[in-house]
This record gives structure tokens, sequence and C-alpha cells, in this order.
């Protein structure tokens, strides 16, 4: 018959805490999870669940006991951990939200802005459009599988310990923040360029007709212009944003040692 002592006891509920300390602090990040309509009660709920599932296949550091200096500076490191690899997915849903108010913009739907569901602010509405189709993307093809698959096994690459994310890590998260403007700049290229042709039609126009009142004619005609350019260059948004994401989780593998 097994001896519970307090040794025991206290290795067991370090075995669960830390690991639920990683996973809970990227569910709070992360998109879709980490969403303000998602309840912070089910987050916790699904973190502690997955952190009782992987529980027995991870080892945690021995004869360190939760509250000391070394445990924290080990839950400190967990939540590090979490933030920078939810942080890691959660540019490239910014980055597809930047490109459509870089092309609302273009077209003047830059006064219609709207709440935006996920992230709880006030986003143009077009952003807001292609933050929720890109969301249902990400559920198509099984994102959220695959990010709880790199956290799981993130634990055998990247075990729980003091050590955590190095200095060099830490830079890699920082450049990797790059992925927001050349990734905007990939879902709205198409869509600026055609807006830019369009204006320099309208340019043209203006001098051949001096008389010819733009402002009344010209706003209505690159508005619909840009609706229709919208629609085409969606599966643009689609591809660009496959891209990312797959460079998103690749980062987030190398960032857990894998």
């Amino acid at each position: 018959m097994p001896v519970i002592t307090s040794a025991t006891i206290d290795q067991a509920i370090a075995s669960r805490f830390w690991p639920f300390v990683r996973i809970g602090s990227c569910l709070m990040v992360a998109p879709v999870f980490g969403a303000v309509t998602v309840p912070t009660q089910a987050r916790i709920v699904l973190a502690g669940a997955i952190a009782l599932l992987v529980a027995p296949l991870i080892a945690v550091p021995a004869k360190i006991a939760l509250f000391s200096a070394p445990g924290v500076l080990i839950t400190a490191q967990q939540i590090i951990i979490g933030v920078a690899l939810g942080f890691s997915l959660q540019l490239v849903f910014e980055a597809v939200s930047l490109g459509g108010q870089i092309v609302a913009n273009s077209m003047g739907l830059s006064l219609s802005y709207n709440l935006d569901p996920l992230s709880g602010e006030s986003t143009p509405a077009l952003g807001q459009l292609y933050t929720l189709l890109v969301t249902l993307i990400f559920l198509l093809l099984n994102g959220h599988i695959a990010l709880i698959r790199i956290l799981v096994a993130g634990f055998r690459t990247l075990p729980v310990g003091t050590a955590g994310l190095g200095p060099h890590a830490l830079w890699a998260v920082v450049e990797f923040g790059s992925t927001l403007f050349y990734g905007a700049l990939a879902v709205a290229l198409p869509a600026i360029t055609a807006l830019m042709v369009a204006n320099l039609a309208f340019g043209v126009v203006s001098r051949a007709a001096p008389t010819l009142n733009l402002f009344a004619t010209g706003l209505p005609v690159v508005l619909v212009f840009g609706l229709l350019v919208i629609l085409v260059s969606l599966p643009v948004v689609q591809s660009g944003f496959e891209r990312l994401l797959g460079a998103a989780f690749m980062f987030m593998q190398r960032l857990s040692g894998a």
C-alpha cells in the first residue's frame, strides 16, 4: 500500500498545476479561445481538463515546493511560455484584421466601426468581416485542435522547469511580430492595387472635366467598385491566411523546441 505523505501530495498538485498554468495562459491569449464572448470559466475548465489528461505523461521537477522561490519561478516561466504561444497565433488574426482596416480606409469605410465580438473593441466593419471569415476557416481547418496538440507536445520538448524561454526565444517572438505588418499587406495588397487604379482613373477624369463634382459621384462609385474587389479577392484572403497560419504553427513548434 503506497504511503501518502505531504511531499507526495505537493508533487501531485504541482504536476497538475504547472501544466494548467501554461495551458490556461495560452488559452487566455489565443484566438477563438480568448474571445470576450467565451466565458472565463469555460477557458479555466478546458485548461484544467487538458492539464489533467496530460499530467501523467509529463515530468515535473521533483523536490521543488509549489510556493517556494524556484516554484514561483517555474510558474512565471509557464505563464511566459503560454502567453508567447498564444500571442504568436493571435498575430495572424490581427494581421488579417489590419488588412481589412487598410482596405476599408482606401474605399471610404473608415467611419463604419462596429464592436468586434472576438476582441470586444471597435473595428471597421470590413476588418470585422475578415476576422469572422478567417475564424471560420481556422475552425474548419481544425486549427484549435492543432493548437492543443502543439501545447501538449511542448511539454516533452520544452519540459516544465526553471529554464523556460531564454532571451533568444523571447526576441524571436518580438521578431515574429513583423507578421502583423507583412501579413496585413499581403491580405490587402490586391484590393489596394485595384482601388488605386480606380482613384487614378478618377484623377484623369477630373483633369479632363474639371467642372465634374467628383466628391458627389466618386465616393459611391469607389464604394461599389471596392465591394466588387473585396468579393473577387476573398480567395486571396483565404490563401494568405492559410500561409500565415502555417507559418505561425511552425514558429510555435520551434518555440516549443520541436
